[in-house]
């Protein structure tokens, strides 16, 4: 047995090597980094110690002469919106895969084509999709401006400031953009689910007298709980982890002015930590990264502890 183990930790050696180079350094470091402050050169070489000051500018308050105040409330306001995009993205993505999967579940024809037609977006990077879709929504020479104006005339909403150049529609937008990406990837897992349910299980609930909507409810939807519990936990942490599509698409605006703050209408909280690191803020962005898989952890262990009770 120790001849084995042996044998089999050579052939995991030079996993574990790559392993700890490139994922288990980076952790402890990034944590180790997070207790000191900014440089003055953009260099990790002259970083002071600052203790937890990282963390409480991050979580704390302070008291103004017009009263209390966070410490940074745009670390918050990024955290609401990315509560906001998650909320919106991923009831739609589930809905949107879902649905493909049932419709393609069908005796239709051509529908393996169509399977891999509404799959193929998943695969293509996610900047490449950013791009492609600023490039749709852009006003003027877009081409959704260019249809609108068509129907709606050159004065019309989609040709002078475009869905992501409004507050209100540019996080919208973007998800969208994102629900249409990722939907095949869950019509794939739905397709699989659907694909393994005993066919006898409806004929027996067509006997009972059972109408569609009634197995659809008390048969799919239950029988498909560990691709939901699947795709809203990983749903989730997509959501924390959003960066790409808002680089590509928004860079985090178009701004809103809340109080006396310049807020991004579209700054999600993984968008907020590269732009502190891009503005040499290494100390403060490595704690924002683990402030956020803090969240993501309890979000997490919530989300298994009411699905595990809802059984």
């Amino acid at each position: 047995m120790k001849k084995e183990t042996l044998s089999s930790l050579l052939f995991l050696l030079p996993f574990l090597v790559l392993f700890g180079i490139f994922l288990l350094f980076p952790i402890a470091y990034s944590f180790f980094l997070s207790f000191f402050g900014s440089p003055r050169d953009f260099s990790l070489s002259n970083l002071e110690f600052v203790g937890f000051s990282n963390y409480i500018n991050i979580l704390g308050i302070h008291r103004t002469p017009t009263g209390w105040k966070l410490n940074d409330p745009q670390f918050w306001w990024s955290l609401a919106v990315t509560v906001l995009y998650g909320g919106i993205s991923i009831p739609l993505g589930i809905a949107a895969a879902l649905g493909l999967a049932l419709l393609l579940n069908n005796k239709l024809r051509g529908k393996e084509f169509f399977r891999s037609a509404f799959f193929l977006p998943n695969v293509l990077d996610m900047l490449v999709v950013g791009v492609i879709w600023y490039l749709i929504y852009a006003p003027k020479y877009g081409a959704l401006a260019q249809i609108s104006t068509v129907f709606l005339g050159p004065d019309n909403f989609f040709n002078t400031t475009g869905l992501l150049g409004s507050p209100l529609t540019a996080l919208p937008a973007v998800v969208i953009a994102m629900v249409l990406k990722g939907a095949g990837f869950g019509m794939i897992l739905f397709l699989a689910a659907l694909q393994n349910i005993p066919e006898c299980i409806y004929e027996a609930a067509d006997i009972d007298g059972a109408s569609k909507w009634e197995q659809f409810w008390r048969i799919t939807l239950p029988l498909l709980k560990p691709i939901l519990v699947f795709m809203v936990i990983t749903g989730v942490i997509g959501s924390l982890n959003a960066f790409t599509e808002i680089y590509a698409m928004t860079a985090g605006g178009p701004q809103v002015v809340i109080g006396d703050e310049t807020l991004g209408s579209t700054s999600v909280s993984g968008y907020y930590l590269y732009k502190q690191f891009e503005g040499g803020r290494y100390g403060y962005a490595a704690a924002i990264s683990y402030v956020l898989l803090t969240v993501t952890l309890i979000i997490t262990f919530v989300q298994q502890k009411f699905f595990a009770g809802a059984k």
